[in-house]
């Protein structure tokens, strides 16, 4: 198992589903937050790889993670792994009316385009979701930024992630729905 200190390169990254929650202690947690409603609880995590979302109600657990693949998460539970790589989409039913839906696209950018998507991604993090900035490698290098959105609606959620990797002038954005019935 690699130890990050920025972020790995895109093409060593898998997104994961689990039916399960998995231990915070799996994750170098850079930013945090909870939110707990009348019907589910969510737990978002912004982690050097990317991010843990971890969703849980009436006994449900659903866990989204984008990893480095060489971590040792467990497969037990796992619902759907997926290197990431250029654009794919996935779902799975679950048991209590519950619907997953995810779908993940890599964007290599030029490098001026890179930069605009980077400061509109830093502007919309200072007003809403879960920003982190990363460190710069020395202080002219720009600096990776992870940001998760939430939208609640009526029985559904959507969790919208950017990951900015500036060395490769690449964005990886993800969005998912978790619909239940009542």
């Amino acid at each position: 198992m690699a130890v990050y200190l920025m972020r790995p390169r895109v093409a060593d990254l898998v997104f994961q589903v689990h039916g399960s929650p998995l231990h915070p202690e799996f994750f170098d947690v850079l930013a945090y937050r909870k939110i707990e409603r009348e019907d589910y609880e969510l737990t978002v995590r912004i982690t050097r790889t990317g991010h843990v979302i971890t969703w849980a109600r009436q006994g449900q657990i659903l866990t989204e993670a984008t990893t480095a693949a060489d971590w040792p998460l467990p497969s037990h539970r796992r619902l759907l792994h997926h290197r990431v790589r250029g654009e794919h989409a996935d779902s799975v039913p679950c048991a209590g009316g519950v619907h997953y839906q995810m779908s993940f696209q890599v964007e290599v950018l030029p490098q001026e385009t890179f930069l605009h998507v980077h400061d509109e991604i830093l502007a919309d993090g200072g007003k809403r979701g879960l920003l982190y900035n990363f460190q710069p490698n020395h202080r002219l290098s720009l600096a990776p930024l992870g940001f998760v959105t939430v939208e609640a609606g009526a029985r559904c959620l959507i969790l919208t992630s950017f990951h900015t990797f500036p060395d490769e002038n690449t964005v990886v954005k993800s969005q998912s729905l978790i619909e239940h019935a009542k």
